[in-house]
């Protein structure tokens, strides 16, 4: 038995998740096409390509693909590039983070152990050269975290406070008052 399975993977995704909503959710629309340099994806864009990312290992673990070189990458990126390419509104970009990672929390969340330990080839030359699907299905939180830090850096530059660092203020605000008597 292990402690962290599809419950919990699906749990930990929806939390990066609610976060990343936040994000959106603060961010004043017609921030939305701000880019930190021009060769650099926009709040906006950022956003949407967020939401699209787990649809890759979804494609992979769902089609149960146990060899990577049998994957066309190419086809898959290539549909989610036009997904991504499209015109999103913030009220499309807040709905789709919240529909498409509850899609993939859910189908996290019906995965067995079994399942979740079998092993995939990787590309030749990588190393290793097998991971375990578990493995696999923890990069879309750890992709989005990543994406999240730059849009934290974002909201900085756009003169917000994100509201992670605004609730740890409060917090500590909380834990400087004197206490009641």
């Amino acid at each position: 038995m292990t402690y962290y399975g599809g419950r919990e993977m699906a749990g930990s995704f929806r939390t990066v998740r609610t976060n990343t909503v936040q994000i959106a959710e603060d961010i004043p629309e017609y921030q939305y096409r701000f880019k930190a340099s021009p060769d650099t994806r926009s709040i906006g864009q950022l956003l949407t390509h967020i939401a699209f990312i787990p649809r890759i290992q979804a494609e992979i673990h769902q089609h149960r693909v146990d060899d990577l070189a049998r994957m066309d990458f190419a086809d898959v990126l290539r549909r989610i590039g036009v997904e991504e390419a499209k015109p999103w509104t913030k009220a499309e970009i807040v709905a789709l983070l919240k529909s498409e990672g509850e899609c993939f929390a859910a189908y996290l969340e019906g995965l067995t152990e079994a399942f979740l330990a079998e092993p995939v080839r990787m590309p030749q030359g990588a190393q290793p050269s097998t991971k375990s699907r578990f493995e696999m299905l923890l990069t879309p939180k750890e992709h989005e975290m990543h994406h999240r830090a730059q849009l934290m850096m974002l909201e900085r530059m756009i003169g917000l406070v994100p509201h992670m660092t605004r609730q740890m203020q409060e917090r500590m605000a909380r834990l400087r008052q004197p206490a009641a008597k």
